[in-house]
């Protein structure tokens, strides 16, 4: 087992779903092998993800915001002092999520430079918004500052990987994410997949914001009436499009429920006939591993590092942004039984080389080992 520092510290931003489950994962394995950790962030995600409740974890509330804002210079001043306290150990690790958070950790610990500070891991967990725009130009210097100030950039996908390296990033290396392991359960056959009163589900779970494009699934789902049994949208998760996705479903006639915030979802998962993430943009999706390691059928974007993920044969892939595509490729896994069967069959084949939790932790161990050299 690769050696780890005497003390991390975690730092995120804003999060309701992966990266913040990814870090509460870190934090739990790293303090079970006696790591001294603290994780600092927003104290909503502080809640959301019970980090109090891990035995032997610090959390600390720092309001790390989802875009700049006027109290910014606060937040850095804040996070200086809890980063250089967790310096004081002889081998500690600053391991930011994000690249918000990434930059905020690298910018508080500029002045400690010239005297003890600890490395700095940084872990790219998203690609940035298309289209350029205000939000693509932050990202691009957000980028930046992560490339030359960071130790260590780890990246959820490729794609990540090639954009840092052009930002000037001195290490890049794979960021290595598993999804829980409580994931890990036998799949139901096909018949099981009936869903509620023999209507097929189609399932998806993400944050309801724009980059999940679970607008477009709303629109795709208004053409799929004519089927019988008519199929059954159902959608795990809240955010701010929440109102303005109801409202879209109820204009267009879709056959779409919204469950908001749910602890489900692997069962969720085995129970739906077709998992559907119309993501306008990704990096590596937790919620993605729980389909396949489920057997549940995929169609999802070719965004990000979800081809990575799934490969191409583990899902039905389409254009992002594109209603018709996603429409025609679930009706396809709808009405045709031996096509379903094959995904789901691919599903659980990619499944079984994803990580474990065991493995994510080990990875970052090394990684945190190789920083310290």
């Amino acid at each position: 087992m690769t050696r780890g520092p005497q003390g991390v510290t975690l730092v995120l931003g804003t999060s309701a779903g992966g990266t913040g489950a990814h870090v509460r994962m870190l934090a739990t394995g790293l303090a079970k092998r006696g790591i001294a950790v603290s994780v600092a962030g927003p104290s909503s995600v502080g809640t959301r993800f019970s980090f109090s409740a891990v035995p032997s974890v610090r959390f600390s509330a720092v309001d790390i915001a989802d875009r700049p804002r006027a109290g910014d210079v606060a937040v850095l001043l804040r996070l200086r002092t809890l980063l250089l306290g967790a310096g004081e150990n002889e081998a500690a690790v600053v391991h930011a999520h994000g690249m918000r958070a990434g930059a905020l950790a690298v910018l508080a610990l500029l002045p400690a430079r010239g005297g003890r500070r600890p490395r700095v891991v940084v872990t790219a967990h998203n690609a940035p918004p298309p289209g350029g725009g205000v939000a693509g130009a932050v990202y691009r210097v957000l980028e930046r500052v992560v490339a030359r100030g960071a130790d260590l950039v780890l990246c959820v996908s490729p794609d990540l990987a090639s954009r840092m390296r052009a930002a000037g990033a001195r290490r890049v290396a794979r960021a290595v994410i598993a999804a829980g392991d409580a994931c890990r359960e036998p799949a139901p056959d096909a018949a099981a997949r009936g869903g509620a009163a023999g209507r097929p589900v189609v399932f998806a779970a993400g944050r309801l914001a724009a980059q999940k494009g679970l607008d477009v699934l709303v629109a795709a789902a208004a053409g799929w009436r004519d089927l019988d049994p008519m199929p059954l949208v159902v959608v795990a998760g809240d955010g701010p499009l929440a109102g303005e996705l109801r409202a879209r479903a109820v204009a267009l006639g879709a056959p779409a429920v919204f469950l908001g915030h749910v602890d489900d979802v692997p069962a969720r998962l085995a129970a739906a006939a077709v998992f559907v993430l119309p993501s306008r943009w990704e990096g590596q999706p937790l919620v993605l591993q729980e389909a396949l390691r489920a057997g549940v059928p995929v169609v999802a974007t070719r965004a990000g590092g979800i081809p990575w993920l799934t490969g191409e044969d583990g899902a039905l892939l389409v254009p992002p942004g594109d209603t018709r595509a996603l429409g025609d490729a679930v009706r396809a896994v709808l009405t045709d039984p031996a096509l379903a069967g094959r995904l789901a069959a691919a599903a659980l084949a990619r499944a079984a080389a994803l990580p474990t939790e065991e493995d994510a932790v080990a990875a970052a161990l090394a990684a945190y080992a190789g920083v310290l050299e």
